[in-house]
């Protein structure tokens, strides 16, 4: 879990503001304290109790209120991370105006911490001249704007204008608060599932979705890095910003790794890489009625790339591993670990727990990181991002 943060969370009027509850029960859910500013019109599409329930602190919307404590300017003073979500079209106007004449304004004026918006308006509106210029003079302020996406808007319309999902918004406003410092720095990371074919219709396959290693190459991205992501049967869409390159096999992951990883400055294998492969593939479908009621198969050993690419030190390049086990001691855990990273030989070694209900395809990992010489070098345990993050922090 990350350090708590004092987040407040505005709300405007319009449709979408339902969804702000999803906003903030996710900051919530995350372990941060979260402060629900809403302005009239918005608490006419969303009930002051809700927020207050998901919140967990009362919801604050009169300027004139608690004048004594200075309230008007405090809440913003002492916030981490203001997140406007929706902002309409008139919201959007009076921030790029600096016009406070409700709390969300005076709040946001007050504030020095990051600011974010999640646009939300019907399609005429956002692509009005008006909203494009408005947008452009926030962007070029420095606040960070998350969508809108493109689909289905109030009645029949459809089209950009939609505010992004809770959790996207929630991502992009917590990276925001990141530190840039992979500027400047290339780096590799593998991620999914490899498949070894047995016939055109039927592979050897693992369980991994490649999630983690989609949540490092967008940590990687968002601190500033260039970053090569080599997927192998993703079930998760490839993140944007990043250089791409779609393997199958084994071998082929191998492949584009090496080329990838020439003047990296880092190297980190996610990627769930099969131990074998079958020793021959057919060129056509395997028949059952040929086969009979049993079928034999031989299988090789797929190359080794993780301590391949150990083996070949390069200056000032960082090589990070994974080891997944279903051990469900944390002591043998972790002597399966230290084992593996003294044969491998990589820099790093990122060790967890998968199981039929853990670690694959799961919003969140547990992870112990031990370092060439066996030690513990971090435990990480939250959303798959937030050890991604942990991760990343052993390049700084």
């Amino acid at each position: 879990m990350s350090v708590p943060l004092r987040v407040v969370v505005g709300i405007s009027g319009g449709i979408a503001a339902y969804k702000a509850v999803g906003v903030a029960r996710e900051f919530v859910l995350r372990g941060h304290d979260v402060h629900v500013v809403a302005t009239e019109a918005a608490l006419r599409f969303v009930g002051r109790p809700t927020l207050e329930a998901i919140s967990r602190n009362p919801v604050e919307t009169e300027l004139f209120e608690g004048v004594a404590e200075v309230r008007h300017v405090a809440l913003g003073q002492s916030a981490d991370l203001v997140v406007v979500a929706p902002a309409t079209a008139n919201t959007i106007a009076k921030l790029a105006a600096g016009l406070s004449d409700d709390l969300l304004g005076t709040t946001i004026l007050a504030s020095t911490a990051p600011l974010v918006v999640a646009p939300a308006m019907h399609t005429e509106m956002w692509q009005n001249a008006a909203t494009r210029d408005n947008i452009a003079t926030l962007r070029r302020r420095g606040v960070h704007v998350v969508g809108p996406a493109s689909g289905q808007l109030t009645g029949s319309d459809s089209g950009p204008g939609r505010m992004a999902e809770p959790v996207d918004i929630v991502e992009a406003a917590l990276a925001a608060l990141r530190p840039r410092d992979l500027v400047g720095r290339r780096v590799v990371v593998s991620a999914g599932g490899t498949r070894e074919p047995l016939d055109p219709v039927r592979f050897l396959g693992n369980r991994s979705s490649g999630r983690q290693g989609v949540a490092i190459a967008e940590a990687a991205r968002d601190r500033g890095a260039h970053v090569v992501l080599v997927a192998a049967h993703l079930e998760v869409p490839p993140p944007s910003g990043i250089d791409v390159r779609s393997v199958g096999t084994a071998e082929e992951l191998r492949a584009a790794v090496l080329t990838a990883a020439e003047g990296a400055d880092a190297v980190v294998m996610a990627a769930a890489v099969a131990d074998y492969r079958p020793e021959n593939v057919s060129d056509a479908k395997i028949k059952k009625e040929q086969q009979g009621d049993e079928l034999a198969l031989r299988l090789v050993r797929n190359p080794d790339i993780l301590a391949e690419l150990s083996s070949a030190p390069v200056d000032g390049r960082t090589v990070i591993g994974f080891a997944a086990e279903t051990e469900t001691d944390d002591e043998a855990l972790l002597e399966l670990g230290r084992a593996k990273i003294a044969r491998k030989g990589c820099d790093y070694l990122v060790v967890n727990r998968v199981g039929w209900s853990e670690g694959f395809a799961t919003e969140g990992n547990a992870v112990v990181i031990v370092s060439r010489g066996g030690d513990i070098v971090t435990r990480a345990d939250g959303t798959k991002r937030e050890v991604a993050d942990a991760i990343l922090d052993l390049l700084g």
